[in-house]
């Protein structure tokens, strides 16, 4: 993953944007948990070989429940991200607290010392009103009244009521309701939401897709060796005995 910063870094020492950088911080680092789990986990659920090769079998047993905690961390961390509470990271806190025009005032001028140039400011002030609306929109859209209200809700009952006791089936359908392709869009979004963040809050280019596209080229090797004791290239794969001639 490469990360860039702007020619002077935020330097500022006001309680409130530290604050603010530490929670941004921790959001970076709960999501590339979420990044590298949810890589890993793709090809095991959806190449078609991997599963014939693995058929039935022993090894089968212990292949889903990998693929099971692989999933089960990606919908944890995802869910962390908005949690409640003082000790949290706060999604959504951290959109209100950037929806304060004095906030993005303190972020612009410190971003803007870094420069010798009178008029910056007034431009880095409107390109952080801009990154900032655009996450707000974001959170605001899985926040309550939000168009995809509903998503986080059922993530958070998968979290609740079924991840917290036993382990989740490996079926298309992770939830009640709830489909691997509303936890993939969330996902996506969450990506956009933390980039956002990064570059307004820290002066941080950030892309979770380079840190995707690493990991997604570790995964296909890893799996590309994976295959059941049933299936040539086991170690403990026996021919199975030819017919007696008549």
């Amino acid at each position: 993953m490469e990360i860039t910063s702007v020619p002077t870094p935020p330097t500022t020492i006001n309680p409130e944007i530290i604050s603010l950088r530490a929670h941004v911080k921790a959001a970076m680092e709960e999501f590339d948990l979420v990044v590298i789990s949810h890589e890993v986990w793709k090809p095991a659920a959806y190449d078609k070989d991997l599963h014939q090769r693995m058929g039935v079998s022993y090894a089968t047993n212990a292949f889903r429940v990998i693929v099971t905690a692989l999933r089960r961390e990606v919908i944890l961390a995802l869910t962390r991200l908005w949690d409640k509470g003082r000790r949290n990271i706060r999604i959504d806190e951290i959109a209100r607290i950037l929806s304060d025009d004095r906030i993005i005032d303190i972020l612009a001028a410190d971003r803007a010392a870094g420069f010798n140039d009178v008029h910056i400011e007034a431009e880095m002030k409107k390109d952080l009103k801009q990154k900032a609306k655009e996450a707000i929109d974001l959170v605001k859209d899985y926040s309550r009244n939000g168009r995809h209200e509903a998503v986080l809700e059922k993530l958070r009952t998968v979290r609740h009521e079924r991840l917290a006791h036993h382990q989740i089936e490996l079926t298309a359908a992770t939830g009640p309701g709830l489909t691997d392709e509303e936890i993939e869009s969330f996902y996506q979004n969450n990506s956009k939401i933390i980039g956002l963040l990064l570059s307004l809050v820290s002066g941080i280019g950030y892309d979770p897709k380079e840190t995707g596209e690493v990991f997604r080229h570790h995964a296909s090797f890893f799996w590309a060796a994976v295959r059941g004791e049933r299936t040539e290239g086991h170690p403990s794969y026996r021919p199975p005995p030819k017919a007696a001639s008549a």
